[in-house]
């Protein structure tokens, strides 16, 4: 790749990273439902990957574990989680979602899907084609397992 080359890719790594922060940022303002982004998150790795011990948690959400144990502290305090024995080791803990937990994850996905909705109603035809095509190619870039 010659320097020109290599300065685009870096200024259209620079606009792709602001305008997927941005985006990220307004879905999370539009779903505001009193949870933090970090609670927020750990609801859907729970959903997705539990029930899980609270060191698996820090480790898929790639926080300390310390701030695992306070942001299930919190997820628990709002009914949204529950901790019950683990199975394989009676003197462990793993966290699961509960109806509310379910529920409110399912609330946000809504709300966040319906405004995200209602700007792309304002796009023409051509420019969804195009948003559909980039939807592909930025899930297979951030694939983790196509490197592996």
């Amino acid at each position: 790749m010659t320097a020109t080359a290599n300065t685009t890719l870096s200024e259209l790594a620079s606009r792709l990273r602001l305008a997927i922060a941005r985006t990220a940022r307004r879905l999370r303002q539009e779903a505001d439902m009193g949870l933090s982004p970090s609670m927020t998150a750990a609801l859907a790795t729970i959903e997705r990957d539990g029930p899980l011990t609270p060191s698996r948690l820090a480790e898929l959400e790639r926080i300390q574990r310390p701030t695992a144990t306070r942001v299930i502290a919190r997820l628990e305090e709002s009914g949204l989680v529950e901790r019950t024995v683990d199975p394989g080791d009676g003197r462990s803990r793993v966290i699961a979602l509960t109806a509310a937990g379910r529920a409110r994850l399912r609330s946000i996905r809504t709300r966040r899907n319906a405004y995200l909705a209602r700007r792309l109603g304002d796009l023409s035809p051509q420019e969804l084609r195009t948003l559909e095509d980039a939807a592909e190619i930025l899930e297979r870039l951030l694939d983790d397992t196509a490197r592996a």
